[in-house]
């Protein structure tokens, strides 16, 4: 088997499907990106530092959130970038395992287009979030939309209400509890990861249980995730866009 066929496989999430996984996509951006901005350090003579503590001045120069450019450059483009650099190899292994366990569940239980306005909508309400607690620290990481995915799990199964349903619910709340308390010994953003899972909730709640109801608003959704597409793509495209 090619590597192109790997790639394929485990980006339609394997067993035959033609389609993407949404959740699996966003894997491979983070996995490129990071080992970009780990060449580059190298490059810039950081070596192993460039994979396992990037510094400060790397990650802004890869797009890491800090609101004094965004207001005082214009780099509006911050707000999605910083959900896709991450602070280091261990950084981005952690997330990316999460996105990997929770992501593609998630995404057959309510769908694809959902499941992208999800993850953009509290990587957006993470870093607000930041910007009201921190506003002058640059912050990097996917775990404020994790968290969001967590906190959406949390609501959504509530709502559902059946015995899986609610185990699945205690999962998800346990996990963030001990995800949040560990982020305080570690340092960790829990500003974002508490607006993402502010956030996550929000949409748990608004999201309809019933297949009638997600029928109604599935063409606002389709719409939605088209825009929060294009502005993953436009972030991207300023990003690089930023260096010339």
């Amino acid at each position: 088997m090619t590597w192109q066929h790997k790639l394929k496989r485990f980006l339609s999430g394997g067993g035959g499907s033609q389609d993407l996984s949404v959740a699996r996509s966003l894997i491979f951006i983070n996995l490129i990106l990071f080992t970009l901005m780990a060449l580059h350090g190298t490059v810039q003579g950081l070596e192993m530092r460039a994979i396992m503590n990037p510094p400060t001045q790397l990650l802004i120069h890869w797009g890491a959130q800090f609101w004094p450019f965004v207001f005082n450059q214009g780099e509006w483009w911050r707000c999605i970038t910083y959900a896709f650099t991450h602070g280091g190899l261990i950084h981005l292994a952690f997330n990316m395992v999460v996105l990997y366990m929770v992501g593609p569940r998630l995404e057959f239980e309510i769908g694809k287009a959902p499941f992208i306005v999800l993850y953009v909508f509290t990587a957006l309400t993470g870093t607000l979030a930041g910007l009201l607690w921190h506003p002058m620290t640059p912050v990097v990481g996917a775990s404020g939309a994790l968290f969001g995915l967590i906190g959406f799990s949390v609501a959504y199964y509530h709502r559902i209400g059946t015995s899986i349903a609610i185990q699945m619910r205690n999962f998800f709340f346990q996990w963030a509890v001990f995800a949040f308390i560990f982020g305080l010994f570690i340092g960790a953003d829990n500003a974002g990861h508490l607006g993402g899972a502010v956030g996550g909730v929000i949409l748990g709640f608004l999201m309809p249980v019933s297949f009638p109801g997600q029928r109604r608003i599935a063409p606002a959704l389709k719409g939605l995730a088209t825009v929060c597409v294009v502005l993953v793509a436009l972030s991207l495209g300023g990003l690089v866009l930023s260096w010339f």
